[in-house]
């Protein structure tokens, strides 16, 4: 085998484990808003399993990136993606904790009577998958026009956040019993908002893996996002 045929099968891999480490990330949060709906500690549990797995990937993607970077010292291009996937990988991992953030929430919640029908957080977490699905595709794909899409739907779960934040503050201040229950709730929309906020942030990567252009911090077609 060629050299250059080693490295596009190691880049192969790269790509392949981190669309493994983004389904693990989407599963988590299926099942953690999941066990909000269903008031079902055990899929909390698996959700706290497979964060240990996300952060294995993460660190086995960093080794192989590390081991690229340093064995085949690429050029251009490529050495935009194998950097775009370290920062990728991270994102990631920080979408795992939002999930986990998400159960302990939950925790607390089904311990106690339901406050409110659920309507817009399984809305905000159908789209958080999404997006998050999306700017994998998009850096799979190398798609741009995929990636801009990402940040445009960013804001439709930014705006179901402060729909949430608006109707429990309504709770709250009618009724003082409600304030802990609601906000546990709000709590879950704004990990919800920042799943959204890291999609945002690789489909920015894959805008700057492209083009070779960084929108992090400057107004370009879209408005500048929030980087935790």
């Amino acid at each position: 085998m060629t050299v250059h045929r080693h490295f596009d099968k190691e880049l192969s891999l790269l790509k392949e484990k981190l669309l493994t480490m983004a389904s693990l990330a989407e599963s988590m949060i299926h099942k953690a808003v999941k066990s909000l709906m269903e008031r079902n500690q055990g899929l909390s549990e698996q959700v706290n399993a497979e964060e240990k797995k996300l952060n294995l990937l993460e660190i086995e993607i960093d080794d192989l990136c590390l081991k690229l970077l340093a064995l085949k010292q690429p050029m251009a291009k490529d050495l935009r993606l194998i950097t775009s996937a370290m920062r990728i990988d991270s994102e990631l991992e920080r979408i795992g904790d939002m999930a986990v953030n998400i159960t302990q929430s939950v925790a607390v919640l089904i311990k106690q009577p339901q406050l409110k029908p659920y309507i817009d957080i399984p809305r905000m977490a159908d789209l958080a998958q999404k997006v998050v699905r999306d700017s994998l595709d998009s850096f799979i794909k190398q798609d741009v026009k995929l990636a801009r899409s990402v940040l445009a739907r960013d804001d439709e779960i930014d705006a179901l956040k402060d729909q949430i934040f608006r109707e429990l503050l309504t709770f709250m201040i009618s009724d003082p019993s409600s304030i802990q229950r609601a906000l546990e709730l709000i709590l879950i929309s704004r990990h919800l908002e920042r799943i959204g906020d890291h999609a945002t942030n690789i489909a920015e990567n894959v805008i700057y893996l492209v083009q070779g252009k960084d929108i992090r911090h400057h107004i370009e077609e879209v408005e500048p996002r929030r980087h935790r």
